[in-house]
């Protein structure tokens, strides 16, 4: 039986290597045509630029986790999710936290196969994220992993997203006062009180929140409003999302500040690659570079801004 759960190997891999989750969300036409060519495929080529990157984050300790979005694989198919598999395995196997970006919710049953399905198996994971809006019955098939005798697995429910249509659910004012947001957020803290008993020496409670950077004026609030909830946190970077928001957002428990676009398409904007660009002639190696070399930026970036607060 496990004495310490996967949220709490995260929050101290994001002490020890900063708060960065690399974003492996990795659709082929991110790849350029000539590391396509090279490779054979374009779903090779996805698990092969996976891997460089993930070999070069844990070398360089510039990331704490990878956040691996399955839709991606699923509309590669068979061979995507295959390589989704050997994705997940692949951050494991570099002594990283693997997070799979997965946003389930359903009931009964149906959320009891879907928890199967990504905590055992062929799909395993160490944390998944699901939604709570059907209700919170839905989130006990999934929090229930997070028992020592399950591994202790973790989850991050859906709180305040990064999407500007957040405002349209997750804002609404509820009768006896108070936000939707404010709700589900007080079920995570209620679920986490419950794990308390088995993880009394834990520094933040197995299941954590999503709470985008790119929605300033609840930062602060919701940060102070769980004090105890660690975050994951996206919209750094291509979405826009600043990284002081996201320096509010890693106060108290912390979080993960996670960056996909930004760390896949580095090679893009990469000035050192603009003539290969031209050519066509990218390998490999020269965008997992760019992408390792964005990823020690973000993670500076990010660490800066917290300290500046």
């Amino acid at each position: 039986m496990i004495t310490k759960h996967k949220m709490q190997e995260l929050q101290e891999l994001a002490a020890l290597n900063g708060p960065l989750c690399v974003g492996l969300d990795t659709d082929p036409s991110y790849l350029p045509e000539s590391v396509i060519k090279a490779v054979g495929s374009p779903e090779e080529a996805v698990l092969m630029y996976n891997k460089e990157i993930i070999r070069r984050i844990a070398a360089d300790k510039s990331a704490c986790c990878c956040k691996v979005q399955i839709a991606y694989y699923e509309a590669m198919g068979l061979k995507g999710m295959k390589i989704y598999a050997q994705t997940l395995e692949a951050v494991k196997e570099a002594g990283l936290i693997v997070i799979s970006d997965i946003k389930r919710g359903d009931i009964a049953a149906t959320a009891d196969a879907y928890a199967r399905a990504h905590f055992t198996g062929d799909f395993e994971t160490d944390i998944i994220t699901v939604n709570p809006y059907m209700g919170f019955d839905t989130l006990e098939p999934f929090t229930k992993y997070a028992a020592p005798e399950k591994e202790g697995k973790g989850a991050f429910v859906l709180l305040c997203t990064s999407n500007p249509g957040m405002t349209d659910i997750e804002h609404q004012e509820l009768k006896n006062g108070g936000l939707l947001l404010d709700r589900v957020g007080s079920e995570i803290a209620r679920i986490n009180t419950a794990y308390k008993a088995n993880y009394a020496d834990q520094t933040c409670g197995p299941i954590g929140a999503v709470v985008g950077a790119t929605q300033e004026a609840d930062a602060r609030r919701i940060r102070d409003a769980y004090p105890e909830t660690f975050f994951l946190i996206p919209g750094y970077g291509a979405q826009g999302g600043a990284a002081r928001i996201a320096a509010t957002l890693l106060d108290k428990a912390g979080g993960t500040v996670n960056s996909s676009r930004g760390i896949l398409c580095a090679w893009k904007k990469a000035e050192n690659l603009a003539t290969r660009r031209e050519e066509n002639s990218l390998s490999l190696a020269d965008i997992a570079d760019a992408a390792s070399a964005n990823a020690l930026f973000s993670k500076n970036d990010l660490l800066n801004a917290k300290a500046s607060l």
